[in-house]
């Protein structure tokens, strides 16, 4: 192999290693925080909003399903053993949004926290957002395809949680001190929702996005003004009080919740749907 194709075949697999690992951030996050939605079936505060957050939940799962199909698309792996076969300590989603809905089970005296359900779907999808807007114009263009087409349900689900976020803040007595609670929790493990991870600065290099920096600050920018005219102090820190996910720290929480997506799967990995 000559020096240059030797060079070349270096950078080829840079780039497969840390697009890889962008996807495996993007899926994920999106893959257990639609599970976290699926345990409110049945449990949301009026049916219209059962309806409502099981058609969002069904969305994340369709975008985590697009990123894991470009990951079996890119030769790491089927996308069924990529969502259902890995281990805990391989996922790479974000630990804020592996986190328990509330005590119980949601077969068992589920004692959920609509709250918490309010602020971390609405830090999320806004975070979300301005990755997908990045997303729109990295070098990888399957990437940037798949960006397009979240980007257009991701302005219904800003919308949906924005206005339970404004509407429970603005009320007065438990509901506003439960959301004043729920944005302390959220909060306090939100640093890795805001993270890309060990491979950050290669992803920005590489062109597949933008950085941690740029992304933190627009997603401040969006969420500020908001604090603002509903009279809340804005964060100053945003913490990883249980680790970074990105870096494949982990609760039991996900651990838990694995298996029960995996149970069917687990029993015959080989059947087809």
């Amino acid at each position: 192999m000559t020096s240059s194709n030797n060079t070349s075949f270096i950078s080829q697999n840079r780039f497969h290693t840390v697009l890889t690992e962008l996807l495996f951030q993007l899926a994920d996050d999106d893959f257990i925080l639609s599970y976290r939605g699926s345990e409110w079936l049945g449990l949301a505060p009026h049916i219209e909003e059962d309806v409502a957050f099981s058609s969002i939940s069904q969305d994340l799962m369709g975008h985590a399903a697009m990123y894991y199909q470009l990951l079996e698309d890119l030769g790491v792996g089927k996308m069924d053993d990529l969502a259902h076969g890995r281990p805990y300590e391989e996922r790479r989603n974000a630990v804020v949004l592996e986190l328990v809905n509330g005590p119980g089970h949601y077969l068992v005296e589920p004692q959920y926290d609509w709250a918490f359900a309010v602020v971390r779907n609405f830090f999320y999808t806004e975070a979300k957002k301005i990755r997908i807007d990045s997303l729109k114009t990295s070098c990888y263009k399957p990437l940037s395809d798949i960006a397009i087409k979240v980007k257009m349900e991701l302005y219904y689900h800003l919308l949906h949680w924005r206005t339970w976020f404004t509407q429970l803040i603005s009320a007065s007595g438990e509901a506003r001190t439960r959301m004043e609670a729920a944005i302390k929790i959220v909060t306090d493990d939100f640093g890795g929702m805001l993270s890309l991870g060990p491979k950050e600065r290669e992803m920005v290099e590489l062109g597949l996005i933008e950085s941690e920096e740029v992304l933190k600050k627009r997603w401040i920018n969006s969420i500020k003004p908001i604090f603002e005219s509903m009279n809340l102090v804005f964060p100053k820190k945003f913490g990883l009080k249980n680790g970074n996910g990105r870096n494949g720290e982990h609760t039991v929480d996900l651990k838990n919740a694995l298996e029960t997506l995996s149970e069917v799967y687990q029993i015959d990995p080989n059947a087809v749907w």
